[in-house]
């Protein structure tokens, strides 16, 4: 199955949802029409009001500049031009130090185990770092899978200090000879601010090992919360470095929309997305294939 077509898959249940509005317009000739059917799917599809109107004025700016263009083509130009350029994977570090961070019951433990899998697929060492430690569950599932891929973990004691850990853990990568540290971290809730503050203090004892760690700070972000995953990404990145956001479960949404308010609102890029359960489901975002896949094949309207 190519990249598309696993795209247009994951998204089917947002793209319902986009384009319902448009289905009862075929041959439906008034532009005003046409845009409030298409405003209307984008606010169900959870791109946000905000962005929304924004994409609604480029388009009438568009359409009224190009007499020859389909609304599709313009649409597709336009939520394409929304989302950054994505990065290449990078390990610049030795090791490279990679921090995840995000609300718990997101999948960041799980991100970390896909990340490791896939890196280890391109010959890279991985190590995980179980800085998590106010949940001896989450400790525990890092330890699993940990042998499950045969990655080491190095973990402490319930409740104890996740800077430490993070330390440890460099410092055991580059005695080891690792190629890519992934540290798991608390995810209680993002108003908290000692949860911030121990975050900050993470990756300041990080930059005691290497000026340069974290190498890449990754928030992941659950698909299914849509619109309010700009409040978790306002918070974080008001405290941490956020080199990119993995959005997780887009498989599971209609709510797929908010991949396109996050990365437009705040300009971090979307680096990997969870297209599927399984260990391999986790692949580089891809903003053609995440258009193509939004899209799918677009009820016919004409603008004339």
């Amino acid at each position: 199955m190519s990249l598309v077509q696993r795209f247009t898959q994951a998204l089917s249940r947002t793209r319902h949802r986009l384009l319902q509005a448009l289905q009862d317009l075929r041959g439906v000739s008034q532009e005003a029409a046409l845009l409030e059917a298409l405003e209307e799917g984008l606010l169900q599809a959870d791109v946000g009001v905000e962005l929304t109107q924004e994409l609604l004025q480029r388009l009438r700016e568009r359409l009224r500049a190009d007499g020859s263009s389909s609304l599709e083509e313009l649409l597709r130009a336009e939520l394409r031009a929304l989302l950054p350029e994505v990065p290449p994977e990078r390990f610049p570090g030795h090791p490279t130090v990679v921090l995840l961070v995000g609300v718990n019951g997101f999948g960041k433990t799980t991100t970390i185990a896909k990340l490791g899998y896939r890196w280890q697929q391109q010959g890279k060492r991985v190590l995980f770092a179980a800085a998590d430690t106010y949940r001896a569950a989450a400790i525990e599932q890092l330890q699993q899978w940990a042998e499950r891929l045969g990655v080491p973990c190095v973990r402490h004691h319930y409740g104890a200090d996740p800077a430490a850990v993070a330390y440890d853990a460099v410092h055991a990568a580059r005695a080891r000879g690792v190629d890519v540290v992934l540290i798991d971290t608390a995810g209680r809730l993002h108003t908290k601010t000692p949860l911030m503050a121990e975050l900050e203090k993470v990756v300041r004892v990080l930059r005691k090992v290497d000026p340069d760690a974290p190498h890449e700070t990754l928030l992941v972000l659950d698909a299914s919360i849509g619109h309010n995953a700009l409040q978790q990404a306002r918070e974080f990145q008001r405290h941490l470095p956020l080199t990119g956001v993995v959005v997780t479960k887009l498989d599971g949404t209609a709510r797929g929309g908010m991949a396109l308010a996050v990365a437009r609102v705040y300009g971090v890029p979307i680096r990997y997305v969870g297209l599927g359960e399984g260990v391999h489901d986790l692949v580089p975002f891809d903003p053609e294939a995440f258009v193509a896949g939004l899209l799918g094949r677009m009820p016919a309207v004409s603008r004339e």
